[in-house]
Parts: C-alpha cells; structure tokens; sequence
C-alpha cells in the first residue's frame, strides 16, 4: 500500500515562516495560511494588546466558530434535501 504523497510548503503567517507538511496543494495550503493571517492582523487591529499567541488561539477559536456554523448550516440543508427526495 503506498502512502499519499506528502508536500512541503513554506509560509508566512503573522510575521514568521513555517514549514507545512501535507498532502494539500501548495496553492491550498497557502489559501489557508493567508486566511489565518489575514485573521490575526484582524483581531489585532481590534486588540494590540494581545501577544502572538493569545491572538493565535482567539484565531483558532474564530475559525473554528465558523466551522461549526457552516458545518450546522450544511446539516440543515442535507436534512431538507433528504426531506424532499423522501
């Protein structure tokens, strides 16, 4: 069985570069890299007091709100179209 290929992909994100290693494009990776720091300079702008990693996990609670949201959303849609087939 052979392993997916894995791709490194280096980016910039709040003023610091990191390596990732994924399966995902380097396009994709760096789609969601952009979006993270675009995130951060946003909450920055709201609170400069925050240090780095506080503004890092407010990130990771953000995103991760939006998850959900569009993951409860997509439930409510999949529920209706299967409502409407039956």
């Amino acid at each position: 069985m052979t392993q997916p290929k894995k791709s490194r992909t280096t980016v910039n994100i709040y003023g610091r570069s990191y390596k990732v290693v994924g399966e995902e494009t380097e396009d994709h990776v760096k789609l969601i890299a952009n979006m993270v720091d675009e995130k951060m300079h946003e909450i920055h702008q709201v609170n400069k007091s925050l240090d780095t990693t506080s503004l890092a996990v407010l990130t990771a609670v953000n995103k991760m709100n939006d998850y959900i949201k569009l993951k409860e959303d997509f439930e409510v849609l999949q529920n209706l179209l299967e409502e409407k087939e039956e």
